[in-house]
This record gives structure tokens, sequence and C-alpha cells, in this order.
């Protein structure tokens, strides 16, 4: 038996917390193998967290501060804050961070 396969890490209680937080938004069930293994979990962690991350960000329009820092920010670099910034503001944010 390969050495890897005798000793399992049990996952970081980090790890647990994000996985617990995915399946939330997704509404889904973290698997009894996953939730003892680092590794596991891990996998589980990367199957599921683009969907969950769609589903955080659809709906919820940038806020009127967001625009307006954003727009600040714009006219400064006179860059153009793309449209679907405004839609999401997930984007915005990420936007703002990367442009600041």
């Amino acid at each position: 038996m390969p050495l890897a396969a005798q000793y399992t890490l049990p996952p970081t209680p980090k790890q647990v917390d994000y996985a617990r937080q995915i399946a939330n938004r997704l509404n889904a069930r973290i698997p009894a193998d996953a939730a003892s293994d680092r590794r596991a979990l891990s996998e589980w962690i990367d199957r599921h967290k683009a969907r969950a991350t769609v589903q955080r960000s659809t709906g919820t329009g940038a806020t009127s501060k967001q625009v307006a820092f954003a727009e600040r920010i714009a006219r400064a670099k006179r860059r153009a804050v793309p449209d679907e910034c405004f839609r999401d503001a997930g984007l915005m944010s990420r936007w703002i961070s990367a442009n600041r």
C-alpha cells in the first residue's frame, strides 16, 4: 500500500468553513468522505466553487457608493468601467480593487 494512501490529513478549519459557505450557497451537502479528508474536500471545493460564485453574483447590482467610487477611479485613470460591473456588485468590487 502506498504511503500516501495510509495517511490522510484532516481538513483545515478554514477549508471546512469555505466548503460550508459553498454548500450553503448551493443548498448542497458535503459528502462525509470529503468532510474528513483534506485532499477530498479540496477536490469538492474545486468542483463546486465556480457554481457558487455564479449564484452569489447574480441579481445584485453595484451599490451607488461603488458606482460613484468606480467612476472617480475611471476618470482619474481615463478608463471606462465595464458595463457588466454595474449589474454585479461582486464584479464591481473586483474592478475597483484592480484599478485603485
